[in-house]
């Protein structure tokens, strides 16, 4: 009775979740309430307040569900022991782009983020967790530039910090791009060569070599 319970527990949680993500799409996070949540969950705003603390609770559920698929190429890439970190942090990058234009989920939750997330004077909290979102993000990039450092797979002088900025932000940029213009470019059959494009500008880029 207690495990039917935990299950019936966590299926509440992912419709929340669900709803969650159809509103902020429809709506833009800072328009949509708990209550809009709630009702397109079909559940009472107290279920919501059982699972989580706020909205931007509910879309830091959304992004973790969103990024569970991607976190065993990122582990990989950091693991000390993996022998190919820079192939994994290919893959991840070519598995990343495709998504966003092959799965619909992934597409709606990356147009939330960079289109339909408005940083109003009451969304500070939200503001915080994407910052935070985003600077693990760069924690772990360069964590797997210096483990391919040290395997030999990029240059021993690059400069991780800077070069992990840089790989973000390209990403970010095509993301975004393409969610606004998608013409021109197919994201999901160009994947590999974006992907390799950001390898090249690893392994070849003078001005990603540190002064020091």
């Amino acid at each position: 009775m207690v495990r039917r319970t935990k299950q019936e527990a966590q299926e509440t949680r992912s419709e929340i979740i669900d709803a969650a993500e159809l509103c902020f799409h429809r709506k833009g996070i800072s328009r949509t309430s708990l209550a809009d949540i709630a009702s397109a969950a079909g559940v009472t705003r107290g279920a919501i307040y059982w699972h989580f603390q706020d909205k931007a609770d509910v879309l830091e559920a959304l992004l973790e569900r969103a990024n569970m698929p991607l976190q065993p190429l990122g582990e990989a890439g950091r693991n000390q022991h993996e022998p190919d970190p820079l192939g994994r942090l290919r893959d991840l990058l070519v598995l990343l782009f495709q998504r966003v234009e092959l799965d619909p989920a992934v597409k709606r939750i990356n147009e939330i983020i960079f289109h339909k997330c408005e940083y109003t004077d009451d969304m500070c909290d939200l503001r915080n967790r994407i910052q935070s979102f985003r600077h693990l993000c760069d924690q772990n990039i360069e964590s797997t530039l210096r483990n391919a450092m040290g395997k030999g797979q990029l240059p021993p002088d690059l400069d991780a910090a800077l070069a992990s900025r840089c790989v973000h932000s390209f990403v970010s940029g095509v993301i975004d791009q393409w969610l606004l213009v998608p013409e021109g470019l197919d994201l999901a059959v160009r994947a590999e060569s974006l992907a390799d494009a950001i390898v090249d500008m690893l392994r070849l880029s003078p001005a990603l070599r540190s002064s020091a």
